[in-house]
């Protein structure tokens, strides 16, 4: 059974950090392309940042660029994010995904069960 399991969320000051990691188990993503999501109450899922399996990230929403830093270990099957200044329009619940995408271009997603990040001002 394959799961992903997020931690490291908490609640922090405006202006803080806090690093989340994601561990999976159950298969090993290391070809696969992994993310994080979030989503505030009262809005839609969010897509943060992603990473390819070599460990070049691919995305970060702009409102994150220069202060979040998504990185993985593959050898450890584990993604993490960075989130430095953190503001409290960070404030949600993160989920990390991971994409398994097929030779014939066929995803498949899996999801954590989130973690909740709560900054103050």
């Amino acid at each position: 059974q394959v799961q992903l399991a997020e931690s490291g969320g908490g609640l922090v000051q405006a202006g803080g950090s806090l690093r989340l990691s994601c561990a999976a188990s159950g298969r090993t993503f290391t070809t696969d392309h992994l993310a994080w999501f979030r989503q505030a109450p009262g809005k839609e899922r969010e897509y943060v940042a992603g990473i390819s399996w070599n460990g070049v990230p691919t995305y970060y929403v702009d409102s994150v660029k220069g202060r979040f830093t998504i990185s993985r270990d593959n050898a450890k099957n584990t993604v993490y994010l960075q989130m430095n200044s953190l503001k409290p329009e960070d404030t949600a619940v993160y989920y990390c995904r991971a994409r398994v995408t097929t030779w014939s271009g066929t995803n498949s997603d899996y999801w954590g069960q989130g973690t909740q990040v709560t900054v103050s001002s």
